[in-house]
């Protein structure tokens, strides 16, 4: 089948490559020039565990391709991807500009029947914003194609995006018709021979799915923050809460982990972007308002700790932060916990010494000059008063605690994942603190 997917971000590139990969032949296609020109070079834009190996071995066996022009090969494909970004605006609705602009140049070159898929995280009615904006280019065409719009929103894990594309939980496809459907299945089916599990339904429902899937999650992590906060204070353990509550199967085990909050490109424009639609239909969401509310607080948790035993006046002291993305394997810092302590921190008159095994070159792009770079953990605690962990990277896991005590010059370790024994660091003298335990 020969698709085209617009937007050469996260979920596009991941996309078209998977697509590629499962014998597709794939346009990815942006208007960013510059990025094109390094993904034919084979530069990623982005980090992913095994992404560069599958481009690189799809785009020489002729199945994947780069352009910046939609116009040169609609003729010859049956599905067109929006994959293009939907950035909040001030208000955190979802800013539709680029998926409206992606309708329109739709709608100016198609020729025969094509399908415009909406892969883009977008709010419930964007599909009859989408399908507007076509119809009006074909009129200003004075012709009348046939086409059709769905909703097939990505439920992607940064760092492990290529293995959930490929053998998917579910595929979730909004459709208006039968011929839709059709060509979606003909599409997904390669990917689930035996056990096909695309959910087909409307597309509000579709668009919708895609929000609510988000928005528990977060939740749940919210919820576990909360109740971590509450246990500090009344002296309770939340890995033992976690742990009871886990194992009754109506909770289960997932996203029930305390720490110093959520971030990504995901969840906090989601969590936002939901609320906000409610509020355009007279409704306010007080549980996702509060999510957000809490995730809000929760980044600041291992600032306060710090500020707690260093002090608020922090000038002449040292900090060693160790993990700047937002999670392990990936370097995406958005909304990242580790840019709201860094900004405190420096605030406060501290020296800022990071690490992190792939996100220092996006810190670099965010933060220029104003922290310090260190070559791998021991260079970042060299000389540092305290330790903040922020993201729990394998490589941080089980450290030469006897070393990081001679570089250290202070003893103050906060733990913002909850991965170290509290009882072997105080047993070499540091003061030890993570989130939910007193």
């Amino acid at each position: 089948m020969n698709i085209a997917i617009v937007g050469t971000g996260y979920v596009g590139l991941v996309s078209g490559t998977c697509f590629a990969e499962m014998g597709s032949n794939v346009t990815c296609i942006d208007v960013n020039e510059a990025k094109i020109n390094k993904l034919r070079r084979g530069e990623m834009p982005i980090y992913e565990p095994g992404l560069e190996e599958l481009v690189h071995r799809n785009v020489s066996y002729g199945r994947l391709h780069f352009s910046t022009d939609l116009a040169s090969v609609i003729d010859d494909v049956e599905v067109v991807f929006s994959a293009v970004g939907t950035p909040p605006d001030e208000d955190g609705s979802a800013d539709l500009q680029y998926v409206l602009e992606v309708a329109r140049e739709f709608g100016r070159n198609i020729k025969k029947y094509t399908i415009l898929v909406t892969k883009s995280t977008v709010p419930v009615g964007t599909a009859l914003k989408v399908k507007a904006a076509i119809l009006e280019e074909l009129g200003r065409r004075g012709v009348d194609i046939p086409f059709d719009v769905a909703s097939n929103p990505e439920f992607l894990k940064e760092g492990a995006a290529i293995k959930d594309f490929m053998s998917p939980d579910r595929v979730v496809v909004g459709i208006e018709s039968e011929r839709a459907r059709d060509v979606m299945t003909r599409l997904y089916k390669p990917f689930m021979m035996k056990d096909f599990r695309v959910i087909f339904m409307d597309i509000p429902s579709a668009e919708m799915t895609k929000y609510a899937a988000n928005a528990m999650l977060a939740t749940r992590i919210s919820f576990m923050n909360d109740i971590a906060n509450l246990c500090e204070l009344v002296g309770a353990d939340v890995d033992s809460v976690r742990q009871g509550i886990g194992t009754d199967p109506r909770i289960g085990r997932k996203f029930l982990y305390a720490g110093c909050g959520y971030g990504g490109s995901c969840f906090p424009k989601d969590v936002k972007a939901l609320a906000h639609t409610a509020r355009e239909h007279g409704y306010t969401m007080g549980v996702i308002e509060a999510v957000e509310e809490v995730n809000e607080r929760q980044k600041t948790i291992v600032y306060d700790k710090l500020a707690a035993r260093l002090g608020s006046d922090m000038h002449g002291l040292t900090v060693a932060v160790l993990g700047l993305a937002f999670k392990p394997e990936t370097d995406d810092m958005r909304q990242a916990p580790s840019l709201e302590v860094i900004g405190r921190l420096l605030d406060a008159g501290a020296v800022v010494r990071v690490f992190d095994p792939i996100a220092m070159d996006e810190c670099r792009r965010i933060m220029g000059d104003k922290v310090t770079y260190c070559a791998n953990l021991y260079d970042a605690v060299t000389g540092a008063d305290a330790m903040a962990l922020l993201t729990e990277w394998r490589q941080f896991r089980m450290p030469s605690w006897p070393r990081v005590s001679e570089l250290m010059r202070g003893r103050v370790i906060v733990d913002g994942r909850n991965i170290y024994n509290g009882e072997e660091l105080a047993s070499l003298g540091f003061t030890y603190t993570r989130i939910g335990r007193k």
